[in-house]
């Protein structure tokens, strides 16, 4: 198979673009971001790697390339491993370098969550992604530099012990990943903490933001940002609550 089909590549303002695994479905398919810098890029986010990606990125870009991923879950670490250099936080090196089923919640991804298998033998009820092994890890208040831009780290721990987001304040970009995205907050997980994802979540209002780039879904500004954050401590919009399942 021809991996450049396999992902879909949109370029969006503030140099940015946003990457999209074509053969993983909407519902569950995680948002990869390609942030271009004047010395080098990064990648927020890695999808479930599947398919090879890094080609694609080097073919883009002829910069380094770092790859951060926002928490060690499958969607959005699967690819990790394709990449030289690899960034998370120290809370979740563990499962970066050992991952399993369960530490990943692979066994929440179900066969109809794939348009298409990346070969014909591939089980995904019984896959686990490679092991990454953090080469940089990140935690509060560390800077990624591009050259011409910074983005600052930020811990967001709730959905994950390691969640972090990015904030660029330069241009108002936040990046979020799993802590904030118009949907559903998975805060049922085994290793969430719901009383610490709301502190997340109202940390999320001190800043200035003026688009914030979720792990997945449509981006979105602050007036949106708000309601889903007052819609997820009214209950609407968390796992946990009965009306959702």
């Amino acid at each position: 198979m021809d991996h450049k089909i396999k992902y879909n590549y949109k370029n969006l303002e503030n140099e940015i673009a946003l990457i999209l695994e074509a053969k993983v479905s909407e519902d569950w398919r995680c948002n990869i971001w390609h942030v271009r810098g004047s010395e080098r890029d990064l990648i927020i986010d890695t999808g479930l790697g599947l398919w090879p990606i890094t080609k694609d990125i080097f073919q883009i870009s002829e910069r380094p390339v770092i790859a951060l991923c926002t928490h060690s879950h499958h969607d959005h670490a699967g690819g990790l491993s394709q990449f030289e250099t690899k960034a998370g936080h120290p809370a979740e090196k563990n499962i970066f370098a050992n991952p399993t089923r369960q530490s990943t919640v692979a066994n929440l991804i179900k066969p109809e969550h794939l348009i298409e298998k990346p070969y014909e033998a591939f089980d995904i009820e019984k896959w686990c992604m490679n092991p990454a092994p953090i080469t940089n890890l990140v935690q509060e208040g560390d800077v990624i530099d591009l050259g011409n831009r910074y983005l600052k780290v930020l811990h967001f721990p709730g959905h994950s012990p390691g969640s972090i987001g990015l904030w660029e304040e330069k241009t108002g970009i936040m990046f979020t990943g799993d802590t904030l995205y118009d949907g559903v907050l998975y805060d049922h997980l085994y290793h969430s903490v719901p009383e610490i994802f709301k502190e997340s979540l109202f940390r999320l209002r001190e800043f200035p933001i003026d688009r914030i780039h979720a792990g997945h879904g449509s981006s979105f500004g602050k007036e949106k940002m708000n309601i889903i954050i007052d819609e997820y401590m009214s209950g609407k919009r968390s796992m946990l609550c009965p009306s959702q399942g």
